[in-house]
């Protein structure tokens, strides 16, 4: 771990990163353990600060989870592992994901401990989805695509605390966060010189900065196919069990955080998005438009859809109301978003903090105990065993311009539902 930045980034972004799978032996020989530089002190302090932090901690893994789907080696993967591709199917998958998390955040972690026995099934069944996925021509779980997903783990937290409302309790408390996670990766494969949790913290978030522009902002501008379905099945899939979750409003949350352009929520970013506009026009009239890759880093990886281009124009930013990508979103998906605003002032304050934190404890023990939606939906399919596979589905995709078509207003009763569901 004592590669430079720009050595590691260098090395992430390299072919090799890009074809070496996430094992390359097989379960039965690979030898479990904890890294030489494990920190029992400071694996703890970070499981403390989670649990300081649960809600907003928990609530970043969303849209975390969905810039990843951006990335088009691990949608491959994941489309063709039929394994998520329904929201049924969804739903067991993504529920089983973050049973695995939880544990990890909270659980001890020593041999034959949960906490262990559920590291040890995620590497193992991330080297089964590898072959696989070989098998089948459609590409490997990588290195590389196992040190993005990570970034969907700490990435956006991390580089944007301020939007989540989290701050350092403790000296140290990023250090051990930063630390937890870079023990959980290794722990599941992901070798030393492709962790992007790195030796400090301060060197992930420079890390994790370049991984935003070069991977997540440019992949989130112009998303692969299917990325719209597989987004939208999960979030609905957990839906039957994490209620307040929506959709349109967290794909626009996911696309915020990335800094894609013309997601924006303030008036500060509305007049930055405008200068920039004017910047790039170099005095051409204000009714031209844009392309946003032009206001962005080109990709670092490949497999981005070729010839798809995203216009932007000066005045469609006049006011926030009238940007084109928040206009077009439905009512319970804006007030999703309010309500998100609204969560974050009231988690700003320290009584705020902990009813939140309490919030999110019950919600989950409802999740994986009792979820009543989802045993509404799919009967005593509902239990998720998270050491079991979730079972596999022929749903055919749906191509991201079906979903992007204008949709008919909502019927009021949904509308109500949403709102207050």
């Amino acid at each position: 771990m004592d590669l430079t930045v720009d050595e590691f980034i260098e090395g992430l972004f390299s072919d090799e990163a890009h074809e070496r799978p996430s094992d390359n032996i097989s379960p039965e020989d690979f030898e479990f353990k904890l890294p030489e530089w494990f920190d029992e002190k400071k694996y703890k302090q970070g499981q403390r600060f989670y649990r300081d932090y649960s809600f907003m901690l928990s609530l970043s893994l969303m849209p975390g989870l969905v810039s990843v789907f951006a990335i088009p080696s691990i949608l491959k993967v994941l489309c063709g592992s039929r394994r998520s591709n329904s929201r049924f199917t969804a739903y067991r998958r993504y529920i089983s994901t973050f049973s695995h998390i939880f544990t990890w955040y909270t659980k001890e972690l020593k041999p034959g401990s949960l906490s262990w026995k559920s590291l040890q099934t995620v590497r193992i069944r991330h080297f089964r989805a590898s072959r696989a996925a070989k098998m089948k021509g459609q590409g490997i779980v990588s290195q590389r695509d196992m040190a993005l997903t990570l970034f969907g783990f700490i990435g956006f937290v991390i580089l944007k605390p301020d939007i989540f409302t989290v701050t350092q309790l403790e000296v140290g408390d990023w250090e051990a966060f930063n630390h937890m996670l870079g023990v959980i990766a290794h722990m599941i494969g992901l070798e030393d010189r492709y962790n992007i949790c790195r030796a400090t913290v301060q060197e992930t978030r420079e890390v994790c900065k370049q991984i935003l522009d070069r991977v997540f902002t440019p992949c989130l501008d112009n998303v692969p196919e299917y990325f719209e379905h597989m987004s939208r099945v999960m979030i609905e899939g957990l839906n039957a069990s994490l209620t307040p979750l929506e959709s349109n409003s967290l794909i626009y949350k996911a696309k915020y955080l990335a800094n894609v352009p013309g997601y924006i929520t303030t008036e500060e970013e509305r007049i930055a998005l405008q200068e920039r506009i004017k910047k790039c026009l170099r005095g051409r009239s204000l009714d031209e438009g844009v392309d946003s890759s032009m206001l962005i880093e080109k990709s670092a990886i490949d497999g981005l859809m070729k010839n798809t281009k995203r216009i932007l124009y000066y005045h469609d930013y006049d006011t926030l109301e009238s940007a084109p990508t928040y206009k077009s979103l439905p009512f319970v998906a804006k007030w999703k978003l309010t309500l998100l605003d609204i969560l974050r002032e009231i988690h700003a304050l320290y009584i705020g903090r902990i009813f939140l934190n309490f919030y999110i404890k019950c919600l989950l023990f409802l999740a994986f105990y009792f979820p009543y939606i989802a045993i509404w939906r799919y009967g005593m399919q509902y239990y998720v065993d998270m050491f079991k596979d979730s079972p596999v589905d022929d749903t055919e995709l749906i191509p991201n311009s079906e979903y992007n078509k204008p949709q008919p207003p909502e019927p009021w009763y949904k509308v109500l539902y949403g709102i207050f569901w």
